[in-house]
């Protein structure tokens, strides 16, 4: 198993770090951290999705990304003193990490030096992400970007899958909190996109029949 937060890093390295971690596991519906609690531990994803939840200033939650094996969550407890969960998540299917406390995290990380610039060059890479979603806020369509989030969880949900046809099991409720628009939008999106023939709807999910010609609606 690969982690992008280890990009780089030896993987006699990688191994110390993954000799304190503790497996977890979890099933479908089970919340692993809730918003504002306190930030103590770094989650490798193994096997699973997770949703991650913000409640908005309405009090209404609100998924800002769904994350799966490869992946981490957890991260800002790896730099600052006393920090606080930024978002709940949730697993969205039965799923496993590898839990690393952020005591261990930090002995290792004076012990190998080599973990500080990578934990920097990750955070920073967040960042740019988060930025690239705030352009999109201000200049890019909500039809795009709710195309843009359909695409990147195909790929998600691909499973390896050569052609790039996905089954997505979220909800357009889901789909609108991540695309940052309403429900009613996704809906009239995801129905163009069905006449157009690149999805197909059902209760609940999404299924990607064409990855190449989304792409192409999505730029």
């Amino acid at each position: 198993m690969e982690w992008r937060l280890f990009d780089g890093i030896p993987d006699d390295e990688v191994h110390e770090v993954l000799k304190v971690a503790r497996r977890r596991t979890f099933h479908r519906g089970e919340v692993v951290v809730h918003q504002n609690d306190p930030a103590d531990s770094l989650h490798l994803i193994v096997k699973g999705r997770f949703a991650v939840r913000v409640m908005t200033p309405l009090g209404e939650p609100a998924t800002l990304a769904v994350c799966g094996p490869g992946d981490v969550f957890g991260e800002m407890a790896l730099i600052g003193e006393q920090a606080r969960r930024s978002a709940t998540v949730e697993a969205l299917e039965d799923a496993e990490t590898l839990c690393v406390h952020e005591l261990e995290f930090s002995r290792l990380r004076r012990e190998q030096p080599v973990l500080n610039e990578t934990v920097i060059r990750f955070l920073v890479n967040e960042v740019r992400v988060m930025n690239e979603r705030l352009l999109e806020a201000y200049y890019v369509s909500a039809e795009r970007r709710v195309l843009r989030r359909v695409l990147e969880l195909s790929r998600l949900y691909a499973g390896g899958s050569d052609d790039g046809m996905a089954q997505i099991p979220l909800t357009q409720e889901t789909l609108a909190g991540m695309a940052g628009t309403s429900r009613a939008t996704v809906n009239a999106v995801l129905r163009d996109a069905q006449t157009r023939g690149l999805v197909e709807l059902a209760r609940g999910r999404v299924q990607v029949i064409d990855p190449v010609g989304l792409a192409k609606r999505a730029r």
